[in-house]
């Protein structure tokens, strides 16, 4: 583990604790005491009555979190000198894409109106609020939530493999291959 990687694990480390510290909470309303409501980021050890910590937003902010870090830990690893200038690689872009797409979508997540709370599986939803000044008596939709996280990570995987970088095969690889085919 080099410098780099080591403060990222710490930054890391600390926004799971912040994330622990202050996790999303829904609370219920005197209205409708059967849907929850989004009401922010309040003390792990002080959460209001009537009022419940939202977990599947509280493991999405995690996982994104983790993930930012993988992301990192990808981009700060130690690579062998060369002597060809270091330039921005596909890759490395690749990577900050997808982790800048992960926070963007954290930012702006998926909500509906609780007058308009159906029972499909997939529910619809009304747009895409800033997380910190959303609409009164509006939810997150956290099913569409969980599918953008996915088609966010699976594109980002398929693309960090697409622009991986080809290098011809050294002799000693040929040689070595071609030994393996040889007849004995």
């Amino acid at each position: 583990m080099n410098r780099g990687q080591r403060i990222a694990l710490i930054i890391a480390a600390a926004n799971l604790l912040l994330i622990g510290l202050f996790p999303p909470i829904d609370q219920y309303s005197i209205a409708s005491a059967a849907v929850p409501i989004f009401a922010g980021f309040h003390f792990a050890f002080s959460i209001p009555p009537q009022a419940e910590v939202n977990g599947d937003l509280l493991v999405i902010a995690a996982l994104v979190v983790l993930t930012n870090l993988a992301i990192a830990w990808l981009l700060l690893r130690e690579r062998p000198a060369s002597v060809l200038p270091r330039r921005f690689g596909l890759q490395n872009a690749a990577l900050l894409f997808t982790g800048a797409n992960l926070v963007l979508m954290l930012l702006f997540p998926p909500m509906e109106s609780v007058f308009a709370l159906t029972r499909a599986t997939i529910p619809t939803f009304e747009g895409f609020y800033f997380i910190f000044s959303r609409k009164p008596a509006h939810v997150i939709v956290e099913t569409l939530l969980y599918l953008e996280v996915m088609f966010i990570l699976a594109n980002g995987a398929l693309l960090w493999l697409l622009f991986r970088e080809r290098r011809p095969p050294s002799a000693d690889e040929v040689r070595a291959a071609m030994r393996q085919f040889t007849p004995r």
